[in-house]
């Protein structure tokens, strides 16, 4: 078992079974039903965990509580700098992108379950910067398939808004939060502020549908080069497949079905299909090359769909730390 291979499910598995059981319980109450039951399962399936692994999840949890409490006192700039000081850049750096997520203000949690149609109807009408700070509240995977229900021209203005968003103050965010729970018979407490950004304008996109994120890009582009640029680089399409170094490949292969891997090949680049054939046996390549020849022509959509599975095991493992994008960030970031 290495730390650095363990997954955030079983990191917070091994945390709960340290912290004992009277915490983990109140702990468990306070999750969803599916989290529960993931960490449950993490718990039950754990074995004879190295005492300097539970003493680094430990550590680790400890200074994610202590980055939350400085966030509380000063905020993020705040927390950064003393962060900086105590654990270095990249650690801190690391700490506080853990929880990005949790910045959000909690009583937006109860647009989670909301049919994103049903959200549409109640913000389309609204000024786009409203618009723009109640998505980057929600989820990537909400927020794309709220705005892929807008009018294209207010996806655009509202794609540029979030991608231009600084902090947002949270009294601001306590105002529409209120709004939100008188519209949906709701209640919950406010938080703390999270702003948007090109990391969040460019999570959205790679969930998007693709008519609508040709239409943002190229809106923002006309407005503004460099960030348009800036989103680019944050995005991950099908075809910087090329960008994971051999061994990432073998692994995601080990999540994809060769049925979507034969679909999604029949409009990649050759550059691509290079990348995966040279990663899969002969025996292999032959028979994706022979599913591609008998399923005959498709429908873009159809591959596009495929293309997009492929890209989310990429985005989930990446997150994960099991595999390597190669190009982001900075030289911290370099493999050796």
């Amino acid at each position: 078992m290495e730390f650095e291979q363990l997954t955030s499910i079983q990191k917070a598995a091994i945390a709960l079974v340290a912290f004992g059981t009277e915490v983990s319980s109140l702990v468990l109450k306070s999750l969803t039903e599916k989290d529960m039951e993931a960490i449950t399962i993490e718990i039950a399936n754990l074995r004879d965990v190295p005492a300097q692994i539970e003493e680094k999840v430990v550590n680790e949890c400890y200074q994610i509580f202590m980055a939350r409490q400085y966030i509380t006192q000063g905020g993020v700039d705040f927390a950064r700098e003393i962060l900086d000081k105590a654990v270095g850049s990249k650690k801190a750096t690391e700490i506080l992108s853990r929880l990005e997520s949790s910045f959000r203000t909690s009583g937006f949690n109860l647009l989670k379950n909301i049919d994103s149609r049903q959200l549409v109807g109640f913000i389309q009408n609204e000024h786009p910067q409203t618009i723009a700070l109640i998505l980057t509240q929600l989820t990537a995977q909400q927020a794309a398939a709220v705005l892929s229900e807008l009018p294209p021209e207010l996806q655009a203005e509202v794609a540029f808004r979030i991608a231009t968003m600084e902090k947002i103050s949270p009294e601001v965010l306590k105002e529409i939060e209120s709004t939100l729970e008188a519209h949906f018979q709701a209640s919950a407490e406010g938080d703390l502020s999270v702003s948007g950004g090109a990391k969040t304008m460019a999570e959205i996109l790679n969930l998007i549908e693709s008519a609508a994120e040709k239409n943002i890009l190229q809106s923002i582009e006309a407005e503004n080069p460099d960030l348009a640029a800036e989103i680019k680089n944050m995005m991950f399409v099908f075809d910087d497949i090329v960008l994971l170094d051999d061994r990432s490949i073998q692994r995601l292969l080990k999540e994809v079905e060769t049925k979507d891997l034969s679909i999604a090949l029949k409009a990649a680049s050759e550059e691509v299909k290079a990348k995966i054939y040279s990663n899969v046996s002969e025996r292999v390549a032959v028979m994706i090359k022979e599913e591609m020849e008998f399923m005959g022509p498709m429908r873009l959509s159809d591959v596009e769909a495929a293309q997009q599975r492929i890209v989310e095991s990429v985005r989930r493992l990446e997150e994960e730390g099991q595999i390597v994008v190669s190009g982001r960030g900075g030289k911290e970031d370099v493999i050796v």
